[in-house]
């Protein structure tokens, strides 16, 4: 039987990992041989053994896989649309967070920008807006199908709780062997400086793909080669007692922009120690909204206001990138520290 390919238009990616997640999710689907995804178009082509099967029917089977995530299969291009509305619910909720915090900030209660340091209780906020965005989405759908998979064997519960403990103990082990590797190549102020201006950056682009604005943004988020991540995936299919924790290890690598501006900025910390509870700090962030995921199968993106909840996360993230950039300009004496006690 030949093989045939189907293109069909996708609406909700809106980074690498949301990509990620629609090879992964359809390559499992029977039937599909090769699947290839493109966030610059938005679209997934599928390759497989159709026969007579019609796009209209094939999409009828692929469109309850993606839907359940978060995303749209359609066969016309669907044009990009921004919900401008949303945004008088989502700039007052954003504008709140932020008087909020800046007020913390000056009690000294929260010290967000110090020395071009980024706090703990930052960490671990970006750690939660991380864990309900859609850059978390390939680590909520491997705990879905690891669930799904150990559940049909009447196993539920340690799963769960072996994928958590192994992804929190990788945090913290290998956030901490990125701190020693700062250390190792001794980074200058100089150096500390570029990386402060590269981690504000990295999340200014998170900001505004999550405000789903700007398009072309989505090709400016860096990761890793997604040829690597999507091998990473394949640990899932593993049948071992350790899967579990060997799928918590694997989330460290994959790619989500949080994750990976958290780990640039472990680097800076030049030990051990800062790496090691930077990330762990981060995971515990994350902790929340994975455990509820795992457990109860909840998920952000099912609920009716999540376009309001990503445009307020959105801005939030725009704001602590702001202020990291501040807080690197600061530490490098260019600005007076004037958001200090």
């Amino acid at each position: 039987m030949a093989e045939t390919t189907y293109t069909f238009h996708v609406a909700g990616m809106h980074c690498t990992s949301c990509v990620l997640l629609t090879e992964n999710e359809l390559g499992d689907v029977p039937g599909i041989i090769k699947v290839k995804a493109s966030l610059h178009h938005h679209q997934v082509a599928v390759t497989g053994n159709f026969g007579e099967q019609t796009p209209e029917a094939l999409l009828a089977i692929l469109k309850p896989v993606m839907i359940k995530h978060g995303y749209l299969l359609a066969l016309e291009k669907q044009a990009p649309r921004v919900n401008w509305s949303e945004f008088s619910t989502a700039l007052p909720l954003a504008g709140i967070f932020m008087a909020a915090f800046i007020i913390l900030q000056k009690l000294g209660i929260v010290n967000l920008v110090g020395g071009g340091e980024v706090s703990y209780p930052t960490v671990f906020l970006i750690g939660i807006i991380a864990s309900l965005s859609t850059c978390m989405a390939i680590v909520g759908g491997l705990v879905l199908s690891m669930s799904a998979s150990f559940a049909k064997e009447g196993d539920t519960v340690r799963p769960q709780v072996l994928f958590h403990v192994g992804r929190l103990v990788s945090f913290f082990v290998l956030g901490g062997a990125i701190g020693v590797l700062g250390s190792v190549f001794r980074l200058g102020g100089t150096g500390t400086f570029i990386l402060g201006i590269f981690v504000a950056l990295v999340m200014f682009v998170l900001g505004l793909n999550l405000l789903d604005i700007f398009h072309w943004t989505k090709k400016l988020q860096p990761t890793m080669p997604r040829f690597l991540s999507k091998h990473l995936l394949e640990v899932k299919k593993v049948n071992h007692t350790l899967t579990p924790v060997l799928v918590g290890i694997v989330t460290f690598f994959l790619p989500c922009g949080f994750t990976q501006s958290m780990q640039i900025y472990s680097l800076t910390t030049g030990s051990f120690v800062g790496g090691a509870t930077t990330m762990l700090v981060f995971a515990l962030g994350t902790f929340p909204a994975l455990a509820l995921l795992s457990f109860a199968s909840l998920g952000i993106k099912d609920k009716a206001k999540s376009g309001v909840f990503f445009k307020t996360a959105g801005l939030v993230v725009i704001f602590f990138a702001i202020f990291n950039l501040i807080g690197t300009f600061v530490a490098a004496g260019i600005l007076p520290p004037f958001f200090s006690i």
